[in-house]
């Protein structure tokens, strides 16, 4: 399978400037941040030129729900809907639709964070255990398809620990936030709004906690950080859009604004008057920090603005309680029609491709505006309410857009670097997760490492962008969306590949890591038994090792698992030319030297 070789080339080239300085800095070229871009000859939103998205629909449509039999194909899908295949994950789904494998994934409780972070912090362990308990459900947690959206999620609401505070030094925080967006995940939007706007992590990181009603006398005004961000990044965007996310322009061809100041300054005393629960536990005693940051915040009407609070077009009354004013204020933003194609597009971009086209977006609006999907076989999922995003999520992978086999141009997605080091720990060390005895895990935001840690990006305008072009590129000379070539640069790259090694390879001297850990142990007062450490997500590869003395089977196993059979001859002819140059009586490292040529190649760092 040789599916959108075309954007892997143009990674291939992209990686080649950024090494010599030429690939441009990491400024968002999308004056819009989040907006779709524009082709001005064609309006098709970031197009650029091509379909790269998929203009023929299932919606609606009757018939029987295909079953996947190709273990490439199937590897293709998990790769989208989970934190990366496994040899048993994929013959499980092996002769079974989509339809049934997403339905399965719905009906799955969910794997939760905060009781990974108090185990955690049990045993003493105080630092970067939201990390931890990321690491440990995002590898190890039967309910992947949940928790991949929950990672989405997380980059559209997005709070940070970055820079060690309030989040960093209470991780309950955190957790409670990673709980939120987990128990919502196939939910409805409004209700995940709701929740998200009473969360300690969020008022604390939008800065509205403690935001007071405005004073004349003083000049006391509220903050607006929430009510901007709000609207921009979680919502509707600085833009309106048509469903299909293309950008309506007025009588002049201009782009038409979502809101202005004005709207700020109204929604902004919506949230006034939130702080911390100030209630007594069951014995009268006031509650721990570290309890009321895991819980949604209180309203104090003695806070609260009392005055008209007018946006997007609406008000509401002068003296309307706190709690109302939010429900009707949420109730507006959760009205507004740019709400679905935004979110939609958002959502694509997450799971299949940078660059939806208009058509496919479209499709995946009218399942949040209807609330319900039907799947092929005339089966559905969704409460028909509208926000229903199971109903969402479910048109995200089971259009043909993105089940589509013959190539198309553009389409795909550079993979963000949390999932490719996911795909190789859930293929080789999924025995051995244990995110507290790993140092290298507990922070992967730095250029030299990962580049990207869960709920650490540096800004609430995440990691990237989804607007964003890259500079003296080919995707950004067709005017392709590429966010995540927001991150890629000539520091990134060979942070990406010192530390895939690390793992693939097992470069530890366990004697010395043995020793450093149990010394951490001792100076931090850790209870935990030093000895696991060193196999702490040691590889498995025995499988591989089978297969080493015949490189051409031991790359086509690799392959499929890996790249879901993206790799192209080329590529493959080069790998088992490297293998075959290592002795034969060398197992380990024909695989070791296999599995990292194939998680270096553009054809595993792009997902088709």
């Amino acid at each position: 399978m040789k599916r959108h070789f075309s954007l892997a080339l143009a990674l291939a080239l992209i990686v080649q400037l950024s090494a010599c300085g030429g690939g441009g800095d990491s400024t968002d070229t999308n004056t819009a941040n989040n907006t779709p871009v524009v082709n001005p000859d064609t309006g098709n939103s970031g197009s650029g030129g091509s379909n790269s998205g998929g203009e023929t629909g299932n919606e609606g449509t009757t018939g029987t729900d295909p079953v996947l039999t190709d273990s490439g194909q199937i590897s293709r899908f998990l790769t989208q809907a989970s934190f990366g295949a496994t040899d048993e994950s994929i013959s499980a789904m092996q002769g079974i639709s989509v339809s049934n494998w997403l339905k399965n994934e719905f009906e799955k409780p969910p794997s939760l964070h905060s009781p990974l972070i108090a185990q955690y912090r049990a045993v003493g362990l105080l630092e970067h255990v939201a990390g931890m308990a990321f690491w440990k459900n995002a590898l190890e947690a039967d309910d992947q398809l949940r928790q991949r959206m929950a990672f989405a999620l997380s980059q559209i609401l997005v709070v940070s620990d970055f820079g060690e505070n309030l989040l960093f030094d209470v991780p309950q925080s955190i957790g409670y936030y990673q709980d939120l967006l987990t128990r919502h995940a196939f939910g409805n939007y409004r209700e995940l709004l709701e929740a998200v706007t009473y969360s300690p992590a969020m008022g604390f990181y939008l800065t509205y906690m403690g935001s007071e009603k405005g004073d004349p006398d003083t000049g006391r005004m509220p903050d607006e950080n929430y009510a901007r961000e709000i609207l921009q990044l979680f919502t509707i965007g600085l833009v309106e859009l048509n469903m299909d996310g293309t950008v309506k322009v007025d009588d002049q061809g201009q782009a038409i604004e979502t809101y202005n100041n004005a709207d700020i300054t109204g929604l902004a005393r919506v949230f006034t008057g939130l702080n911390l629960y100030e209630g007594l536990d069951d014995n009268g005693e006031e509650l721990t920090e570290q309890l009321r940051v895991a819980m949604p915040m209180q309203t104090f009407e003695d806070s609260h603005s009392g005055l008209e609070k007018t946006f997007l077009g609406q008000t509401i009354a002068a003296n309307t309680p706190a709690e109302e004013s939010i429900s009707q204020a949420l109730d507006i933003i959760f009205a507004h029609p740019n709400l679905a194609p935004f979110i939609s597009r958002q959502l694509i971009q997450r799971f299949v491709t940078s660059n939806p086209g208009p058509a496919y977006i479209e499709r995946v609006a009218n399942a949040f505006e209807n609330g319900v999907y039907r799947f092929k076989d005339g089966t559905s999922v969704g409460t028909e309410i509208r926000g229903d995003l199971k109903a969402t999520l479910a048109a995200v992978l089971a259009d043909n857009a993105a089940r589509q086999t013959a190539a198309e141009q553009g389409f795909g997605k550079v993979k963000e670097p949390v999932l490719r080091f996911s795909q190789w720990a859930r293929a080789f060390a999924k025995d051995n997760i244990s995110p507290e005895y790993m140092f290298e895990l507990w922070d992967t935001s730095s250029a030299s490492s990962l580049g990207q840690h869960a709920y650490r990006s540096p800004s609430v305008f995440n990691f990237y962008r989804p607007g964003y072009i890259k500079p003296a590129s080919l995707t950004g000379a067709a005017g392709m969306t590429m966010p995540e070539l927001q991150i890629i640069n000539a520091t990134t790259l060979p942070g990406y590949i010192n530390f895939i090694s690390f793992f693939i390879q097992g470069d530890m001297d366990s004697e010395e890591y043995s020793r450093e850990y149990a010394e951490f142990v001792e100076v931090d007062n850790i209870n935990l038994d030093p000895g696991p450490a060193t196999s702490s997500f040691a590889a498995d590869y025995s499988d591989e090792i089978a297969l080493a003395d015949d490189a051409s089977a031991l790359v086509a196993h690799l392959n499929t698992l890996l790249a879901a059979g993206s790799l192209s001859t080329s590529s493959s002819e080069r790998i088992i030319t490297a293998i075959n140059a290592i002795d034969t009586e060398d197992k380990a490292q024909r695989v070791e030297t296999a599995i990292l040529m194939i998680m270096t190649s553009p054809e595993f760092l792009v997902q088709g």
